[in-house]
């Protein structure tokens, strides 16, 4: 199985990070600038956060996403209500309300902030028949907080699910600036899959930058994972990073350039240690499509992703990688990852099965949530072969 790592960045150092910068132009091109809206929910984008400071801002997204459990009738109907392309819906929204009344929720009693709601006391249907199990992935600046619709839904179709904190990222805590490697930053998938019984096989979710994670997941444990499906993620092919993939700029914009900033925590000389978005412009960049309500839990929970790992390239073989499923679900009103950049994806690496979601921002758990639970679980229906 062994991957073999290329990490770009420089060692360490404990100096503070220098004013934001733009990303320079060997990233991010120029296009058409777009309009942006403030939110002014959060600190000035010059503020350093301490780690009190940082907790405080979980506690207060974990009270948001509890609110949003705790009021099953506005959750579910603020659920977008839009359908696959693939897959209309088969029941009725009153259907769903009565069975989400009787829905139980677990949440770790060691963490209060845990978002962690798999239920693992029950591994079969009372049809006796083995639930289909789901592993999701955040991408970068996201936490497990942010698939907190798509549990609800699946739970709702009696399935397993387990939304993965990435290090550094949700309720995880370290100094992101240290993260160089996808090793590293997908360590906790990494030890769940290893815990996961031998006979157990899960689907592996992975957005944005967590498509990558699950590609190294894939590589490692193959026997452990039935389906891979990357949603508006970076689907590597082997020897081959993130970054070489946004390297195809003429897809990207201004707009792109201008939310996205890097923090050099060892100087401009060196390599950029981390990315952050300029929360300004969070709305227009990752939340286009998004419901206001989504956009505030956001606002206070996103964290800056660290660098390193994106310019990784990962040895991915036939043999482990290339042996399992994969799907890959497109976003077509999506601005960090352009349609036109998924659709190179996904011809460089073809997948089993593409499925698009029209009206979709890179955030279709907030802005489509009905409609990627339907793909989610069309897809785990599929055969294997």
């Amino acid at each position: 199985m062994g991957n073999s790592f290329a990490c770009f960045s420089p060692t360490i150092t404990k100096t503070s990070p220098p004013k934001d910068e733009h990303l320079p132009p060997w990233i991010s091109p120029s296009s058409t600038n777009q309009k942006s809206r403030k939110i002014s929910s959060s600190p000035t984008k010059n503020e350093v956060f301490d780690e009190s400071y940082i907790k405080q801002q979980a506690q207060i997204a974990s009270m948001l996403y509890q609110h949003h459990l705790q009021n099953n009738s506005d959750l579910l109907s603020h659920l977008d209500r839009s359908v696959s392309t693939k897959n209309p819906p088969t029941s009725s929204m009153k259907q769903h309300q009565k069975k989400f009344s009787r829905r139980s929720r677990t949440v770790s009693s060691s963490n209060p902030l845990s978002v962690h709601l798999s239920n693992q006391d029950i591994v079969a249907t009372s049809d006796g028949q083995e639930k289909k199990h789901f592993v999701l992935v955040h991408g970068g600046g996201f936490g497990a907080w942010c698939w907190y619709k798509i549990i609800a839904l699946l739970k709702e179709d009696k399935c397993e699910v387990d939304a993965i904190d990435l290090t550094g990222s949700g309720l995880h805590f370290c100094d992101i600036n240290s993260i160089k490697t996808i090793q590293e930053y997908a360590k906790p998938l990494i030890d769940f899959l290893a815990k996961l019984a031998d006979n157990k096989e899960v689907i592996l979710v992975g957005h944005d930058i967590g498509g990558a994670c699950i590609s190294y997941a894939m590589e490692l444990y193959p026997s452990k994972v039935s389906k891979a499906i990357f949603v508006a993620a970076t689907m590597l092919s082997n020897d081959q990073s993130a970054l070489d993939i946004f390297s195809h700029q003429a897809c990207l914009s201004d707009l792109n350039q201008n939310a996205q900033k890097f923090i050099y925590a060892n100087g401009k000389k060196h390599q950029p240690t981390a990315i952050e978005f300029d929360e300004s412009l969070l709305q227009d960049f990752l939340f286009n499509r998004t419901p206001s309500k989504d956009i505030a839990l956001a606002s206070v929970s996103m964290r800056a992703a660290p660098f390193g790992p994106v310019t990784e390239k990962l040895s991915l073989s036939t043999a482990n990688y290339g042996s399992v499923s994969r799907f890959y679900v497109k976003t077509d009103e999506d601005f960090v990852i352009p349609k036109l950049l998924q659709e190179a994806i996904i011809q460089s690496n073809p997948p089993k099965e593409v499925f698009e979601m029209k009206g979709s921002d890179h955030s279709p758990f907030f802005s489509r949530p009905r409609a990627l639970h339907r793909i989610l679980m069309e897809i785990s229906n599929l055969p294997l072969k």
